[in-house]
């Protein structure tokens, strides 16, 4: 019996274009510097620096990146 939700797949992004979709996770593989948009998440999602292994869960439809690389877990 698993503990944790089952994402049913996933996308490195490393590079500084919007990556849209339905994504409830997104986990730093590097120290990076990202922008959301979330339909759950508040508060000022621009420029938030994440360090590596940092990671943000919720429902968020918008990922850009200012550096780095992460990984977003598709719901």
């Amino acid at each position: 019996m698993g503990y944790g939700y089952d994402y049913p797949a996933a996308k490195i992004i490393n590079d500084t274009s919007a990556h849209t979709g339905r994504f409830g996770k997104v986990v730093a593989l590097q120290d990076s510097v990202i922008t959301l948009v979330s339909d759950n998440v508040t508060g000022d999602l621009s420029a938030v620096p994440f360090k590596s292994t940092a990671e943000i869960c919720g429902v968020i439809t918008s990922i850009t990146l200012g550096s780095g690389t992460v990984i977003a877990y598709s719901l």
